[in-house]
C-alpha cells in the first residue's frame, strides 16, 4: 500500500491512497481532501499509509455522529472522573445519537443541530411524555462541542459546526431549601427503606452523593472486616480449647501395690 499527493491549488492538495478491493483484489484510489502546506500533506499521508496497513484506520466519509461519538467515549476514558464520563455517555447515546446519530460524520451541519436542538426542547424525553429542560440541550451542546473538537483534533474534520450553533437559553432558577416540616416528612418516607441513611446524611449533614456513596462504602468496608476479625477470635479460641483438652493427662490415682 502506497500513497502519493497532488496539487489542486495553493493550499489545497489531495492525498491519494493506492488499495486494494478486499474482496476482488482489484486496485482502487482513495481520495482525500487536505489543507495546508505540501508538508502537512505528505505528514498526512504517511500517517493514512501506516493506519491503513495496521487496520486502524477509520473512514470518516463513512462514519457516522453515533459511531464517532462512541469512539469518543471510549477516548476519554481515562481523562475525567468515573461520574463524568458516566453523564458524557448518557448524553451522547440517549439524547444526542437518536437526533444526529444516522449523520455521517463529514456531512453534519449547523442547521442539522440547530434542528435537533429544537426537537430535544419539543419531544426529546424518551418516554415521549414531552421535551427536554434548556438545561439540558445545553449539557448536550457542551458534550457535542468538545467531541466535535477532538474529530478537528484528529483531522476528521476542517471545523467545528457547533460552533456555529447557539444553545438554547438557560433561566437560572433559585434553588428551594426543605424547611424543618418537609424534612421531618422526608426522613419518616424514607425510614425503613435502603434510602433512608443516604437520605439522612444528605438531609442534617449536606453531604453530596459522591461523598455519601463513599462514606457508607466505608462503613460497609469497617463492618466487613469486624465481622472478619469476631469470626477469627473465635475460631482462634476453639482451636486453642481443644489443644488444651488433648494435652491434658487422666488422672489415675495413687499406684496399688502388688498383694
Amino acid at each position: 500500500m502506497k500513497g502519493h499527493i497532488k496539487q489542486r491549488s495553493a493550499g489545497h492538495f489531495a492525498i491519494v491512497l493506492d488499495t486494494r478491493d478486499p474482496q476482488t483484489g482489484k486496485r482502487r484510489r482513495k481520495w482525500i481532501s487536505f489543507s495546508g502546506t505540501l508538508r502537512g500533506a505528505r505528514i498526512e499521508c504517511a500517517r493514512l499509509v501506516t493506519e491503513m496497513k495496521s487496520g486502524a484506520y477509520v473512514d470518516a466519509t463513512r462514519e457516522t455522529i453515533a459511531a464517532f461519538l462512541d469512539r469518543w467515549i471510549e477516548h476519554m476514558q481515562g481523562q475525567v472522573s468515573p461520574r463524568s464520563l458516566e453523564r458524557y455517555a448518557e448524553l451522547c447515546r440517549n439524547n444526542i445519537a437518536p437526533l444526529l446519530g444516522a449523520i455521517p460524520l463529514t456531512k453534519l451541519q449547523p442547521a442539522n443541530i440547530s434542528q435537533a436542538y429544537a426537537k430535544a426542547l419539543a419531544s426529546g424525553r424518551r418516554d415521549g411524555t414531552g421535551g427536554l429542560s434548556p438545561l439540558t440541550v445545553h449539557h448536550m451542546h457542551r458534550v457535542l462541542r468538545e467531541a466535535l473538537q477532538q474529530a478537528v483534533r484528529w483531522q476528521l474534520l476542517a471545523r467545528n459546526p457547533v460552533d456555529a450553533v447557539r444553545p438554547p437559553k438557560v433561566e437560572r432558577k433559585q434553588m428551594q431549601t426543605l424547611d424543618a416540616e418537609a424534612t421531618v416528612v422526608l426522613i419518616e418516607a424514607a425510614r425503613g427503606t435502603n434510602l433512608f441513611m443516604p437520605i439522612l446524611l444528605g438531609v442534617l449533614c449536606g453531604l453530596r452523593r459522591g461523598e455519601i456513596t463513599a462514606l457508607l462504602a466505608l462503613d460497609r468496608s469497617r463492618s466487613r472486616s469486624a465481622v472478619r476479625d469476631r469470626e477469627y477470635r473465635t475460631n482462634q479460641s476453639r482451636h486453642q480449647g481443644e489443644g488444651d483438652q488433648e494435652r491434658q493427662v487422666p488422672h489415675c490415682g495413687p499406684a496399688v501395690a502388688d498383694r
